[in-house]
């Protein structure tokens, strides 16, 4: 079963629409990305585990509920600390890691550069975040990185998506659920998203 969920919410598709145009200024672009990792989350934590909690109202007691699992937040450099931006405020109990990947141009394959998962019990839930999959390649090796750390639930979530890009990683971690605001077309020869929204990191920092 291809683990692939895609957001139809049109909040997101109004967002996404705006992200993608050429002429969205950098503080726009930041701001979309920030609403949309907010907005994706809210689908893929939808699973949750929970438990029994009880406050006092001004009023009154109250039956509640209080989120069971821990949650670390990983998101791939130097993109993903876009949307890492965006989940801060709505799990600000989580942790936050970082993975650094730079890609080899000729290859097409990531280079890792730096780890920061730390030593020991890893969170329960871990959420990958990287605005693109293309070829999946960083996808992957973070993947396999946070994999080796021990939580008990991984997911990756993205903005946009390539077809191969998601069926490399379905095909090497079908365990690996992926929630994304889209998928396009295909991947041009340079491994870019067609119609794509062009070099994510790049439109976030101001960089060429």
């Amino acid at each position: 079963m291809l683990r692939a969920f895609v957001s139809h919410h049109p909040v997101i598709a109004h967002k996404l629409t705006r992200l993608r145009d050429q002429d969205t200024e950098t503080d726009d672009f930041r701001s979309l990305v920030r609403d949309l990792a907010l907005l994706l989350a809210v689908e893929a934590t939808a699973d949750l585990q929970s438990r029994a909690d009880t406050v006092r109202t001004p009023l009154d007691e109250c039956a509640g509920t209080a989120i069971a699992e821990s949650i670390a937040l990983v998101p791939i450099l130097r993109a993903g600390l876009g949307m890492a931006e965006g989940l801060a405020g709505l799990l600000p109990d989580a942790t936050v890691r970082h993975l650094g990947f730079y890609r080899d141009e000729a290859k097409l394959s990531p280079v890792p550069y730096y780890n920061k998962l730390p030593q020991g019990q890893a969170e329960d839930l871990c959420l990958i975040l990287d605005p693109m999959l293309a070829t999946g390649g960083s996808a992957l090796a973070a993947i396999t990185a946070v994999k080796a750390w021990g939580p008990r639930r991984i997911k990756f979530l993205g903005i946009l998506g390539a077809p191969e890009g998601v069926a490399a990683v379905h095909q090497a971690h079908p365990d690996v659920a992926l929630h994304l605001c889209g998928i396009d077309q295909h991947l041009d020869a340079r491994g870019f998203i067609v119609p794509g929204l062009g070099d994510a990191g790049d439109r976030l920092f101001r960089t060429t």
